[in-house]
């Protein structure tokens, strides 16, 4: 299976990755990959950049080392309603827009308050994925997520970052195996994510790799591997 795009991707800009977006994307044309996604953490997030660093993406070229870079956050879930840390004038520039609970930015929920809170993220037409839902201190309703993310069309990422043995997401390959079993169950499109906090990572999928070739996942589902599917998914131009 042939991957060609890496939604989840940071740079020195969000406090506690190292290494430069044109780093990022010359790993990317290393790994023959066609695009890769701009998601630095967004203000509330410790140590993230200031709302200056997103309104001001404007002035990046659509194209680095040959690799399509689109302009994006990852954003923090901050309350049990879904609403992330971003408004809306930011959001709507935005070419890709991740959701993710993050410790620092809001508490362990209950299994009820967790699904509630990104069934009601997913309900936003300006979120197109949900990062690393595999985090087991998350714990939530499977099928009423996986079903939210077949309704609204908002992906659930296999976060590669998550399998690893020394992932900061303790139980997360378990949970990951359920959700992505649930998925596949009712055919629902997916994505996987390196979370690449170093140029090294970008496009590096093994652990994610290896769980969709055991539940045999079909390629037309994992939209990593056609980069028009996954720009008409989100609504982007090729």
């Amino acid at each position: 299976m042939e991957y060609k795009l890496d939604i989840h991707t940071h740079t020195v800009s969000s406090g506690h990755a190292y290494s430069s977006l044109e780093e990022n994307a010359r790993a990317a044309c290393a790994r023959g990959l066609e695009l890769i996604a701009m998601t630095d953490h967004t203000p509330a997030m410790p140590g993230g950049p200031h709302i200056f660093h997103f309104y001001n993406m404007r002035i990046l070229p659509r194209m680095i080392a040959g690799v399509r870079v689109l302009k994006g956050a990852e954003t923090n879930i901050i309350d049990y309603n879904g609403s992330v840390d971003l408004d809306e004038e930011v959001l709507e520039q935005m070419e890709l827009v991740i959701a993710s609970l993050h410790p620092p930015c809001i508490a362990f929920g209950t299994v009820g308050e967790n699904t509630r809170t990104l069934v009601r993220a997913m309900d936003n037409p300006r979120i197109h994925i949900i990062g690393h839902p595999g985090d087991a201190r998350y714990n939530f309703d499977v099928k009423e997520v996986v079903a939210a993310s077949k309704a609204t069309g908002t992906l659930l990422e296999i976060n590669n970052s998550s399998l690893k043995p020394t992932s900061s997401r303790p139980g997360g390959d378990v949970f990951i195996r359920r959700i992505f079993e649930e998925c596949l169950s009712v055919e629902a499109p997916i994505v996987i994510g390196s979370d690449a906090h170093f140029s090294d990572a970008v496009g590096n999928f093994p652990e994610a790799h290896r769980l969709l070739k055991e539940l045999a996942y079909p390629e037309e589902l994992i939209l990593n591997t056609s980069t028009k599917r996954f720009l008409d998914h989100i609504g982007l131009e090729a």
